[in-house]
């Protein structure tokens, strides 16, 4: 795939962090409106979090688990699954995949209602990131916990045709095991404005993220209201402010 789009957004968006407060981003028309999520690492314990932040649960804890081999080659390649677990036993499945040009897709792959393309913000970092998401009975969770049903067995036509026709990987390597689970609470702040997860793992490990959903076109300005609102609460950022993903994969395979 061709990411040129990518490219110009990235540009605008480092751009951003490197001129000084007010000054003007210029970033493409066609990337104007394009939904972005930026996100924070928090290096803090989460009860410590949730205090400072006066933080409101949305929701029950659910159960999270991610898909991967021992040498973590799925996430190499740009992709992660993740599977959240209802309290009743069914449960979402998605497939997500990195480094996608979301203003050149074709719109047979990421069909409404199966899936998205948005780009994630972590830093000065831009990236696209396809998301397709199917929803699993009770049943074939278990099955797939239980290790009587494969990840492949379990995939839906949308995901697997993105695997085979946008990525070129299909069949899916061998090896590929569940890692978890972690336990998710996602709280929002009293304002409504920002979503915080704090994730526990088995080991015990936590690990905290702010996020944040707009356009693109504000992203920056976003970014520095978030980091803001977090320096006014005394709440640590993580020196890494990369994706936490591989560092939690790398805690689940221990």
């Amino acid at each position: 795939m061709k990411r040129p789009a990518i490219a110009r957004a990235m540009l605008a968006f480092a751009t951003a962090f490197a001129s000084s407060a007010g000054a003007a981003v210029a970033i493409a028309p066609d990337m104007q409106a394009a939904q972005a999520e930026i996100q924070i690492g928090l290096c803090a314990p989460g009860d410590r979090i949730v205090q400072a932040l006066d933080l409101r649960p949305r929701g029950a804890p659910i159960e999270v688990w991610q898909f991967d081999d021992d040498a973590l080659s799925l996430f190499g390649r740009g992709l992660r699954f993740r599977l959240r677990v209802e309290e009743s036993g069914r449960a979402e499945l998605t497939l997500k995949v990195a480094n996608q040009d979301c203003a050149r897709l074709d719109p047979a792959l990421v069909p409404q209602g199966d899936g998205k393309c948005e780009y994630d913000v972590y830093g000065s970092s831009v990236t696209g990131t396809v998301s397709l998401t199917r929803r699993l009975a009770a049943r074939s969770t278990r099955d797939l916990l239980g290790g009587r049903a494969a990840l492949s067995d379990v995939l839906g036509p949308v995901q697997i045709g993105y695997l085979r026709d946008a990525v070129g990987l299909w069949p899916l390597p061998s090896g590929i095991r569940g890692l978890g689970p972690m336990r998710v609470q996602t709280y929002r702040t009293k304002v409504g404005r920002y979503d915080v997860d704090v994730s526990q793992l088995p080991g015990g490990e936590d690990f905290a993220e702010i996020s944040r959903k707009v356009v693109l076109s504000d992203a920056s300005a976003a970014m520095k209201d978030m980091e803001a609102y977090l320096s006014r609460s005394g709440i640590a950022l993580c020196a890494d402010q990369s994706s936490q993903a591989r560092s939690k994969l790398r805690a689940l395979l221990h």
